[in-house]
């Protein structure tokens, strides 16, 4: 069953963690048991009823065009947002704002999720927050934890000042308003969505979600 949201897979970035293998593709185009890494990411999608995609590109984007084409292969309709030069997470999205629903799903393009997104959607929707982020309990194990719950629904998060309290981390999946990203993120700018997700938290504006299931990235070899 689809639901009435569609997806933004920020695919732009250098990914230097993963050089050499990402020389000559995008990391997105890294391939898992060959097959590219966004393939099942776009499958999964697919599976929780989400067919309207778009994809951020940038470094060497051309081959996921070619190569994923208008989605039609997938049942899913994938459009496109291209960058000339790096604008970083937030500001791929600002840079989308045409192509942007009033709501979205926003997903990392190198983190598999097998979640599922429309329990996520469903809470977003009862709850009425202009954004929400989903985290996991990390306690420093993949990463520094970098989010606290302040009560049952609103999260601090910050990146740039972690301190002992903070247990979770950003789980790589979110849910924003168009009317977010046009007035939180600037235009032509390299901004990162960390920012953006700091600057709401402060005001109170974003939601936390707790996922229990561990998530799957390829950002490093490591």
């Amino acid at each position: 069953m689809k639901v009435d949201t569609q997806c933004v897979i920020l695919a732009g970035g250098l990914a230097t963690r993963l050089r050499p293998i990402t020389e000559n593709i995008p990391k997105s185009m890294v391939l898992i048991d060959n097959r590219p890494f966004l393939e099942y990411q776009i499958e999964l999608l697919k599976n929780m009823g989400v067919a309207d995609i778009v994809l951020c590109i940038g470094h060497k984007g051309d081959m996921i065009r070619k190569y994923f084409g208008n989605g039609r292969n997938y049942n899913v309709k994938i459009s496109y947002s291209s960058e000339d030069t790096l604008l970083g997470t937030g500001g791929a999205l600002r840079n989308a704002t045409k192509r942007l629903k009033d709501r979205f799903f926003v997903l990392y393009g190198d983190a598999y999720l097998d979640i599922d997104y429309r329990k996520i959607l469903n809470y977003f929707k009862q709850i009425e927050f202009p954004a929400l982020l989903t985290v996991y309990k990390n306690e420093g194990k993949f990463d520094t934890s970098n989010v606290i719950f302040i009560d049952d629904k609103f999260v601090l998060y910050d990146k740039q000042n972690p301190t002992k309290e903070m247990q979770y981390i950003d789980y790589g999946l979110s849910i924003l308003s168009k009317r977010i990203v046009k007035q939180f993120i600037p235009s032509n700018t390299f901004y990162d969505l960390a920012d953006c997700y700091n600057v709401l938290s402060k005001n109170n504006q974003l939601a936390g979600y707790e996922v229990k299931k561990r998530f799957y990235e390829i950002g490093s070899i490591s």
